[in-house]
């Protein structure tokens, strides 16, 4: 995968250092030069620029990157100037980061779908979900397990637990899932509300487009993900 981290504080120099540790292709780009230098050996590519100058932002390979994250924390305006750009320029997939409730609300206006709160996740966790293709979200319980939020896929629609059986075909648990729909923000915009339907038995029915939350072996977890991925 390839990624570019726009702002290299330490949030997002944490998260380029361990993206890039994963194995992918990380450009990480910040204003400040000092930041620059400070990981220009640990990821990629480091660039120095204003992700707020059209000009310069044209410069990035940005239709060859999968996913754009602007990770700027401490100056509000340049991150949403810098969201802006991403969305002008059509990035595959953006992230960005918001640190206060307006600001978040500012974002979901812009039409950004995914906002990370690095004051309640960490770079870890999200270097986790970003490397696991079709994970909404994760949670690693040790070294070796994990539980991983993944959307159903059509050809378990309709079906129950037993009938899909993945704890025989992939030693998985479903402990729970997840309906979600949508409802309008203070200003309007629509914005997805997850609703919990209790713990999972063998008679629970799953719907496409709705969330499984899976407890495994990563190992396992990863080959169905790759299962699900290759019938989609």
């Amino acid at each position: 995968m390839k990624y570019i981290i726009i702002g290299l504080g330490n949030f997002g120099a944490s998260l380029a250092e361990k993206l890039t540790q994963m194995g992918n292709e990380v450009i990480g780009v910040d204003i400040n030069m000092g930041k620059v230098e400070a990981i220009k050996d640990k990821i990629t590519h480091a660039v120095n620029l204003d992700s707020t100058d059209i000009a310069a932002v044209s410069n990035l390979p940005l239709k060859d990157t999968d996913i754009v994250i602007v990770g700027i924390g401490e100056d509000k305006g340049a991150n949403i100037m810098s969201t802006a750009l991403m969305k002008q320029m059509h990035v595959k997939r953006l992230i960005s980061r918001a640190v206060s409730p307006l600001q978040e609300m500012v974002l979901e206006a812009m039409g950004v779908d995914e906002i990370i709160h690095p004051e309640e996740e960490t770079a870890e966790r999200w270097s986790k979900k970003l490397n696991l293709h079709g994970v909404v979200d994760s949670f690693e319980v040790n070294r070796d397990y994990s539980i991983v939020e993944t959307s159903i896929p059509k050809e378990y629609d309709g079906k129950t637990l037993e009938e899909i059986s993945l704890k025989k075909k992939y030693n998985i648990i479903v402990l729970t899932t997840i309906k979600l729909t949508q409802e309008k923000n203070d200003i309007g915009s629509l914005k997805d509300i997850s609703n919990v339907q209790g713990v999972a038995s063998a008679r629970t029915k799953l719907y496409y487009g709705d969330i499984m939350v899976l407890y495994g072996n990563n190992k396992d977890i990863k080959r169905l993900l790759k299962d699900k991925e290759s019938k989609s």
